[in-house]
């Protein structure tokens, strides 16, 4: 690795939207919440309160990401499963992630997700990738017309085939 990439990586933190302990949804200082698109971040937050009421806490644990930090994850990845194709299954390109458009959340801990599994689509919020039940995004439509259908894997989605 050259020297500069290896710079490059130690260099994107928190400012790019890594998120090293889970933060909670209420959190306007750490750029992966903050940044987040507005109405989703709106419906997360009212989820979480309804869910407090059932004694359910949300964490973040990744949310609006820098182009940047997309393709650090998806470097890590391809490394370690070993093959770009294999990686895919799992972190999207910076093209095409919807982190990187602070169109995604992902939610902890796992009663959380069963919480928003369960209720998610009252608010909008739906799984989108059976093989991440912590990935999040809005589907407003979910509201009243319930959570479409969900991909496998990333690599099931056309949004990931531009």
């Amino acid at each position: 690795m050259l020297y500069h990439e290896s710079a490059v990586r130690r260099a994107l933190g928190k400012a790019h939207g890594a998120v090293p302990a889970p933060v909670p949804v209420f959190d306007d200082e750490t750029p992966a919440v903050a940044n987040l698109d507005p109405e989703l971040l709106g419906a997360l937050r009212r989820a979480a309160t309804d869910a407090a009421d059932d004694g359910v806490e949300f964490f973040v644990n990744g949310g609006w990401r820098s182009p940047e930090y997309q393709e650090q994850l998806l470097r890590d990845a391809i490394s370690e499963y070993g093959s770009a194709a294999e990686a895919a299954r799992w972190v999207a390109t910076p093209d095409t992630s919807a982190h990187v458009s602070g169109k995604a959340v992902d939610v902890g801990p796992s009663d959380a997700q069963a919480w928003l599994s369960e209720h998610g689509a009252k608010y909008g919020l739906c799984q989108i990738y059976r093989n991440e039940p912590w990935h999040y995004e809005l589907r407003p439509e979910a509201v009243d017309h319930g959570c479409p259908a969900m991909y496998a894997d990333p690599t099931h989605d056309p949004r990931m085939r531009r």
